[in-house]
């Protein structure tokens, strides 16, 4: 058996041969045929053994071990096939088919961008040399001379270093730039939103030349089995990734020589007019429908959110001046700034996206970038009922809160679609009503027509004028509002939150970090103090009256989103004095969508039953 060992911290690569149909994977030098140096590892990790024909693999430890983006539990042995991704600590192990080349389809890509990420690197260095920016640093995106002497420069440069791009090359950049043209065209024809960053001004563009590569990517959108409904673009998404693999390599052979050329022109110029002037290795990346976050850890790593999954990207910084370079136009446009004195920020980006930087000496790898993504396409609530977040039966319980009026708390972990629920379930507040919105960081889509947005400012460089989510629930309780939605609750203003719904304001909404609705009645408890110090009996009290229902959401390890609990806040325990609450629905199995109702019934569900906001029958 043949296995790739790659070291995500070192960025290193091993191939090893292992004879027999055993094999065993560790630290231990003596006991371990894969040997992984990391105190994360165990002297004995993993198992790897032949049965009949199939292989497979058995965690030792008491430690982490995934495959195929699956955990795997001490003494439950799981069947893995070739290329099947083996994570342990920082590493990643593939077994290898036999007959493919030593590197494998994954390395060989991995391979392949390094070398591109180091011809960019010599082609940028010589483009900075020809334009004396090591002295002036100076570059005017928005002179068109400034712009077009770039592009001429970086033609000439291009030409000159063609020969050093073989054919494994041109075809690792033609098959990166036509998936990227495909992801575009796809979300095109579902949404009608289209993606003119792969085509910038900023290059020379052959009309002819881009006809054909038209004229190719809508070949391949045609042989994909796709949906093209705008409610379906994610599943529609992940379809074109997964068989983009298979046409490109049908289609790759009649590609002509020419066409091949100016592809690859066209992939190192974009990326390299990206550095220059825009986001970098970031810039198509925040325009990628199917990633929901970019996490960037120093100058070498990029990792992605898709469908819930982080992934490895292949994308780098050539170094740590281009990455602050880059940092400084995300925050120049929106006024903020970030350097040795100030090395944490936190803002919001134009698009809705929400950013958060951190740099030495705070971070000990480098400076570090957190973009959550805005979404551009709202869910329904209908979409998270087909995503299995939750099932028909609760939504409609929900929505019949939301018309009845009850104070919710929507809580969860990070990620958990805590937000996206929020938004989901505002969207059923009548548009007659007025709403105020309170965010640290504006991230809600309302659709009613009467909605005041508020927004939180953190304190200018001398330190003045900043405005807590404490300070504008305190002023929103002054502008006649029907609702108050406070997009999280983290600190004092829960005190001013509650004492907003418990002077009238009922039916409002907010979320709240917990991993289980008797955890968020305790953390409201803790925020609370944090505002002013009174009896904790009077605290559980405010929150009893003021807090009708919370719904638990979590992130399963699958990356799924679903609603698990929920649950109505009910009294005070006359013996434990604690804030006593009653499950209505729960989920039992979460391989199972649908909550199951617990046999309680809401102590407001018969009046709203009357007033006919909920159906009895949900409850059968």
């Amino acid at each position: 058996m043949e296995f790739l060992v790659f070291d995500q911290t070192a960025n290193t690569r091993e191939i090893v041969n292992i004879e027999g149909d055993t094999l065993y994977i560790g630290r231990d030098k003596s006991a371990c045929q894969i040997v992984l140096r990391s105190s994360f590892v165990s002297r004995r990790h993993a198992k790897v053994f032949l049965k009949g024909n199939q292989v497979f693999l058995e965690n030792l430890s008491r430690s982490g071990l995934r495959a195929a983006n699956r955990d795997v539990k001490a003494g439950q042995p799981v069947r893995i096939d070739f290329g099947d991704e083996i994570q342990i600590a920082q590493y990643s192990i593939a077994m290898m088919r036999p007959g493919r080349s030593a590197m494998g389809s994954e390395a060989d890509r991995r391979e392949l961008q390094r070398r591109l990420i180091a011809f960019e690197q010599e082609a940028h260095a010589e483009l900075i040399d020809r334009m004396n920016l090591r002295v002036t640093g100076h570059i005017d995106k928005n002179d068109p001379r400034y712009v077009s002497q770039i592009i001429q420069n970086l033609n000439e440069i291009l030409d000159a270093r063609a020969e050093q791009l073989d054919e494994a090359l041109v075809k690792h950049m033609t098959h990166m730039h036509l998936g990227r043209l495909v992801i575009a065209e796809v979300v095109r024809q579902c949404t009608g939103r289209v993606q003119t960053e792969y085509r910038t001004e900023a290059r020379s563009t052959d009309p002819n030349m881009e006809k054909a590569i038209t004229e190719l990517i809508g070949d391949l959108v045609d042989m994909m089995p796709l949906l093209f409904d705008p409610l379906s673009v994610q599943d529609d998404l992940a379809v074109a990734e997964e068989t983009y693999e298979e046409l490109f390599d049908q289609q790759y052979g009649s590609i002509s020589a020419s066409l091949r050329r100016y592809i690859v022109r066209q992939v190192v110029s974009k990326d390299l007019v990206d550095i220059m002037l825009g986001l970098g290795p970031l810039q198509d990346l925040l325009e990628m429908a199917n990633v929901s976050e970019i996490m960037v850890v120093g100058k070498d790593r990029i990792y992605v959110e898709k469908n819930g999954v982080i992934q490895a990207t292949t994308r780098s910084f050539f170094s740590d001046e281009i990455l602050m370079s880059v940092i400084e136009r995300i925050l120049t446009p929106i006024g903020r700034r970030v350097d040795q004195s100030t090395p944490l920020v936190d803002a919001r980006l134009r698009d809705g996206s929400r950013v958060n930087i951190i740099i030495p000496p705070l971070s000990l790898v480098g400076p570090t970038v957190t973009i959550r993504k805005f979404a551009w396409i709202p869910f329904t609530i209908d979409d998270l009922i087909e995503r299995e977040s939750i099932s028909e039966q609760c939504a409609e319980f929900l929505q019949g809160c939301i018309a009845a009026r009850q104070n919710i708390i929507i809580s969860g972990g990070t990620g958990s679609g805590k937000t996206t629920l929020l938004n989901t379930l505002s969207a059923f507040v009548r548009p007659t009503e007025r709403i105020v919105s309170i965010e640290e960081s504006a991230e809600l889509q309302l659709p009613q027509p009467h909605v005041v947005s508020l927004e939180a400012r953190p304190a200018n460089v001398e330190g003045r004028g900043a405005y807590t989510i404490r300070d504008l629930v305190r002023n929103a309780l002054r502008m006649r509002p029907d609702r108050i939605i406070i997009g999280e609750v983290r600190g004092g203003e829960a005190l001013d939150m509650l004492q907003a719904m418990n002077t009238g304001h009922d039916g409002s909404l907010s979320t709240l970090h917990a991993n289980t609705p008797t955890d968020a009645a305790s953390r409201l408890e803790t925020l609370v103090l944090m505002a002013v110090d009174m009896p904790v009996r009077a605290i559980r009290e405010q929150i009893v009256s003021a807090i009708d229902v919370v719904v638990q959401l979590s992130r399963l390890s699958n990356g799924k989103r679903r609603v698990t609990h929920i649950s109505e806040v009910l009294e005070l325990d006359q013996e434990t004095h604690q804030i006593r609450l009653e499950d209505i629905f729960v989920l039992r199995d979460p391989d199972q969508p649908r909550l199951r109702h617990t046999g309680y019934l809401p102590t407001f569900a018969e009046s709203m039953i009357e007033r006919k906001q909920l159906k009895v029958e949900m409850f059968l």
